[in-house]
């Protein structure tokens, strides 16, 4: 998953962003203004935008407003130093859906930051079941029947993003781009390795499969045998 942080405090957005890299296992770009947040929202796929209201060059609440108008559905979690009632009102009416006041505990943050990547993807249980494979997002554990499965990092990324789309085509350039930030180079095989190293650890042993190619197209997420 990818998240869009739009902070201008630099010491808040550097702990932000570490805790989403750290705990939720999410790719995270930083734009530190107004102006070039909206432009990254609009110029990439995220999965969630965090948002703060008082920043330079244009205000968040600006920056959200534009960003809804032009069609984009990302759930917004908007930061904010004023939890006044009319400020809390303004903000969902513009299209933010949920909201932090500051300070904020970073536990907090990242469940709600979950919670929200659930929803965005049509998903509102922290557990995921297909078949007999049950990915927990809050543990970020999994398991097929019986058996827990250790996944590295980014085999886990590649699968929670395909289990929160089951039973649709993700293309390669899809998954490049909501599991890697700005700086990545997306021309390259390790999708491919990634989807190898899924299909042995929960495949291979198995004779219902789970993981698919649709060749030309992309990966799918599916009980087949």
């Amino acid at each position: 998953m990818r998240v869009l942080l739009v902070e201008d405090e630099g010491r808040l957005a550097d702990n932000i962003a570490r805790s989403l890299r750290e705990s939720a296992g999410y790719a995270v770009d930083v734009a530190v203004d107004g102006d070039q947040g909206l432009y990254m929202a609009e110029s990439s796929p995220y999965d969630l935008l965090v948002l703060d209201l008082m920043l330079p060059k244009l205000d968040g609440h600006s920056l959200l407003v534009r960003y809804r108008q032009g069609g984009h559905a990302t759930p917004v979690l908007v930061l904010t130093a004023r939890d006044e009632k009319q400020s809390v009102v303004r903000l969902l009416n513009a299209g933010a859906d949920d909201y932090l006041a500051k300070p904020f505990d970073l536990g907090e943050f990242l469940a709600r930051a979950k919670a929200l990547v659930r929803r965005g993807a049509g998903q509102h249980a922290p557990v995921i079941s297909i078949a007999d494979l049950q990915l927990d997002t809050v543990e970020r554990s999994v398991r097929r029947g019986e058996r827990e499965i250790a996944l590295a990092p980014m085999e886990y990324r590649v699968l929670e993003y395909l289990a929160h789309r089951p039973r649709a085509v993700v293309s390669k350039t899809e998954l490049l781009e909501h599991l890697y930030d700005y700086n990545w180079e997306k021309f390259s095989n390790v999708i491919e390795v990634y989807i190898s190293g899924l299909r042995r650890k929960l495949d291979d042993s198995y004779p219902v499969k789970l993981i698919h190619t649709v060749r030309g197209h992309g990966y799918v997420l599916r009980p087949s045998r």
